[in-house]
């Protein structure tokens, strides 16, 4: 079984894929933990697909991109000497299911100037998403749409585009699905 999460219906609607069973985690990374966990015991998925918005700190990126390189943006203990992103005692930090995609920053925050920890995009929940399937051994992709490019005027940016990705998203499944 597949199951796609998403964080909020404007990103993705259930009708937009009505084969496929679409969750909602809503925002930030407990809400995405929090949901994660859920559908994992609810449902036993052999894999999870993530999709939704995401800020480029990359301007030569747009359209939709697969990532596969999960860091924890807003994670800064570089006082005690770890580096940012890197959470202290943890040996989970960077989460990699892949060479060939892009790499995201997750953060509770929506970020409208290039953070600290340097990422290809930026977002707010997939590096949750990540390291529940990563560990339990869940086989993970995650697709983002150039929602903005981070900057100032990056709310008024994903307020217009926050639905236009879904068409490609939903291609790109169709796609995958007939692989």
């Amino acid at each position: 079984m597949v199951l796609i999460l998403v964080a909020i219906e404007e990103e993705l609607s259930l009708k937009d894929l009505p084969d496929l069973q679409i969750h909602y985690t809503g925002v930030g990374k407990i809400n995405a933990a929090i949901k994660t966990i859920e559908i994992i015991k609810d449902y036993s998925p052999a894999q999870i697909i993530n999709y939704g918005t995401a800020g480029s700190l990359n301007k030569k990126l747009t359209g939709l991109v697969e990532v596969t390189r999960f860091f924890q943006r807003d994670m800064d203990a570089s006082p005690l000497g770890f580096k940012i992103g890197q959470t202290p005692f943890d040996s989970v930090n960077e989460i990699n299911f892949g060479t060939s995609g892009y790499s995201c920053g997750t953060g509770d925050s929506f970020v409208t100037q290039t953070p600290k920890l340097k990422t290809d995009l930026v977002d707010m929940e997939a590096y949750a998403i990540a390291k529940i399937c990563y560990i339990n051994d869940i086989r993970f992709r995650c697709f983002k749409y150039i929602s903005d490019n981070a900057d100032i005027g990056a709310n008024d940016d994903w307020i217009k585009s926050v639905s236009m990705g879904k068409k490609l998203f939903m291609k790109k499944m169709r796609h995958l699905l007939i692989d």
